[in-house]
């Protein structure tokens, strides 16, 4: 089982990978957006 740490990790990753690759500037923000979620989340659990 992936530990939450490394799920939020690999998630803020991926979003940010996509964010690149949007092809509209909704897009881009939306996944801007959930990397950035992502890093919060992570951040919660090493506080």
């Amino acid at each position: 089982m992936v530990s939450d740490h490394h799920y939020y990790q690999r998630r803020a990753m991926q979003e940010q990978v996509a964010a690149r690759n949007a092809l509209t500037e909704e897009g881009r923000e939306r996944r801007l957006a959930l990397a950035q979620m992502y890093r919060e989340k992570l951040a919660a659990l090493t506080a």
